[in-house]
């Protein structure tokens, strides 16, 4: 196997002198990659493992100790003064998106246990990964649970486990090296700030560099000894590079006038707690060392808060990430302010909110006289606020998350049964043999050797469901400025199912048809994008919009049978498109009910008359009826009655 040499890959700049940084620091706390499918980050990532220094180790001590200074509390230790040493390549440890939590953090060795009768406790991967770098390829869809045991590992440079007659603690530190695409979901704000520098990495558009991958590539492809043969120069200096700036690292001096220029950064980019600070004091100095400098100077200061700023500037999922460089040379002093452009601003003739072409045009108030060619407008959403829990009904067995009640592999215990997989309960397994043990013949002799009963462990939780937001789009929705209450709801309703681990999707309808304008997924980000350009005129397709959601959750359905979908109807209940628009809406509604999918319609109508059509479309859907001015958290908590399929 030949890995593609770190030298050969063409791609971000800032990517590689992150991981060179972190080489040279593993202290900094790891690299965070963010980018677009296909722009080589696994690949890069991968590539410059190859160059880390070897790694001296206890012989025999499957936990990586130092002789130099051996763990004390090492399972396998203690280790005698003058242990045996062997000297192995640095370990690159990749973390599987669908690993099971026993496998990151070892557990107890279930062969030797019920053989031999033996507690031996089997080391996981943070444990394999102590000392090298830890991997995590699309962190951004990791379950909770093991992002919750990273971030404890990663804070305390331990491992500890305690379960299954197990109680054991080792030293796990490790680079955190992760790589994602943002379009297929964000990251809890805890482990964000976890990883010491982030880059953002996107395709290049210059023909001349995106020709010269492909030729590399198909190089490689075509000879990969040969290839890497030709960069073995490179990244020999690489990493003699490397090896030079790790021992000049301890001898780099930051000098007082250096630390306060880093807090004065810090503080104006309203980053929160000290984490920061401490960051990008050691990256500044890793980049001293890596550029051959005994001194942190403003430039190494500028790139360390380029590369361990912009995520921790993201409060929610809906800000943009990234920083305001003009500022921060500004702070550094690297260059005097510049006067602002002449504006003419807004005024009569211009472009401004008074001007012809500024504000929202306004609709009919009736969407009864709209027709194809009405006129539109785009609200403009408020900040979102926290909504209140909307659950599925019943107990699901869906993918681990925070929403509804399930049978999932992390929770509480409430009970064991047979069966050949999951979790092994360990007292109802010795409980069950001793009571009735079972015998089994023994090929070769006339004895009956005797076996387990084994017992699996039913665990309750939360799952995460698909939250399916059905969206009038009608012009009855534009008038007396409905629609911007109706797309804040909607934004923070968004922004709970990214907290709670969801996949969400967006149907809109409006004029005489439905539109899956975001098909299920896990990136809030796009669906914030495609609700905040949302345009509101015209007919209401009501039995149209109900429809395209009910065909939008059966094929969902397909291809993950277990996650259950959560239909959010907000509509204000007028069904206006075709003379026959509520017979077909309420039998559209009946068509959901019978399918057994759970709903909540909330309700935007508003004013000092009301229909209440939406009440009676969500008696039909046999959903909760909620006040669009209720979806605040200040309501108690609901929980969606769906019908029984």
């Amino acid at each position: 196997m030949h890995v593609y040499p770190f030298s050969a890959v063409v791609g971000s700049d800032d990517l590689a002198l992150a991981l060179s940084l972190c080489a040279v620091s593993p202290s900094i706390g790891g690299v965070l990659v963010r980018g677009e499918k296909g722009t080589a980050k696994s690949t890069t990532v991968r590539a410059q493992a190859a160059l880390l220094p070897q790694v001296t180790e206890v012989a025999g001590c499957r936990f990586a100790c130092d002789p130099a200074a051996p763990d004390p509390s090492c399972p396998d230790g203690p280790h005698p003064h003058g242990a045996a040493a062997q000297t192995r390549p640095a370990r690159l440890v990749e973390l599987p998106v669908g690993a099971t939590e026993d496998r990151v953090t070892g557990s107890l060795h279930l062969q030797k246990a019920l053989s031999g009768g033996t507690a031996e406790y089997e080391p996981g991967l943070l444990a394999r990964a102590h000392r090298g770098v830890l991997y995590v390829d699309e962190v951004n869809l990791l379950h909770d649970h093991l992002v919750d045991l990273l971030l404890d590992a990663a804070a305390m440079g331990r491992c500890s486990v305690e379960r299954d007659g197990v109680s054991v603690s080792h030293a796990a530190r490790f680079v955190l090296v992760g790589t994602m695409n943002p379009e297929e979901g964000e990251l809890r704000p805890q482990l964000l700030d976890r990883f010491g520098l982030t880059v953002e990495v996107a395709a290049p558009r210059d023909p001349q560099v995106r020709a010269e991958i492909v030729r590399r590539r198909l190089a490689f492809d075509a000879d990969p000894v040969s290839f890497v043969a030709g960069w073995a120069d490179a990244e020999a200096e690489l990493a003699r590079r490397l090896a030079a700036a790790r021992e000049r690292l301890p001898h780099v001096r930051l000098g007082d006038d250096a630390l306060v220029a880093i807090a004065e950064v810090c503080a104006a980019f309203d980053v929160d707690g000290m984490r920061a600070d401490l960051v990008t004091a050691k990256t500044a100095v890793a980049h001293a060392a890596w550029a051959g400098r005994d001194e942190v100077t403003r430039e190494d200061i500028a790139v360390a808060a380029r590369l361990a700023l912009p995520h921790r500037r993201r409060r929610n999922p809906f800000d943009e990430p990234g920083m305001d460089e003009t500022l921060l040379d500004e702070l550094l002093g690297d260059r005097a302010p510049e006067p602002d452009p002449d504006d003419p601003g807004p005024g009569p003739g211009g472009a401004g909110p008074d001007g012809p072409g500024g504000g929202e045009a306004t609709p009919d108030r009736d969407d009864r006289a709209a027709g194809a060619g009405a006129a539109t407008s785009v609200a403009t959403p408020a900040e979102p606020y926290r909504t209140r829990l909307f659950t599925a009904d019943r107990t699901g067995r869906g993918t681990a998350g925070r929403r509804s009640r399930a049978r999932t592999t992390v929770g509480r215990t409430v009970g064991e049964r047979r069966a050949d997989t999951g979790p092994v309960h360990l007292p109802a397994t010795i409980r069950a043999t001793a009571a009735h043990p079972c015998a089994f013949p023994v090929a070769g002799t006339t004895g009956n050797a005797h076996g387990w009963q084994v017992r699996r462990k039913v665990v309750e939780g939360r799952e995460a469901n698909l939250v399916l937001l059905c969206v009038d789009a009608s012009g009855s929705m534009a008038a007396r400025q409905r629609m911007t209450q109706v797309k804040t709801a909607i934004l923070s309703l968004l922004l709970d199912a990214y907290r709670r681990r969801d996949t969400v999707g967006l149907v809109t309808f409006r004029g005489d048809r439905a539109v899956l304008a975001l098909p299920p997924t896990n990136s809030v980000d796009v669906a914030a994008a495609r609700l905040r350009e949302l345009p509101a005129g015209g007919r209401t397709p009501l039995a149209e919009g109900l429809l395209e959601a009910a065909e939008t959750i059966r094929r969902h359905r397909l291809r993950e049978p277990d996650r259950r979908a959560l239909l959010v109807v907000v509509t204000d209940g007028r069904a206006t498109a075709g003379s026959d628009a509520v017979a077909r809406s309420l039998a559209a509604a009946d068509r959901i009910a019978t399918a057994g999918i759970d709903a909540v319609v909330v309700d935007s109508e508003t004013g000092r008359f009301r229909m209440g059509l939406a009440a009676r479309l969500a008696e039909r859907l046999g959903a909760e009826h909620v006040p669009v001015g209720e979806v605040h958290a200040d309501a108690l908590t609901t929980v969606v009655r769906g019908r029984a399929a």
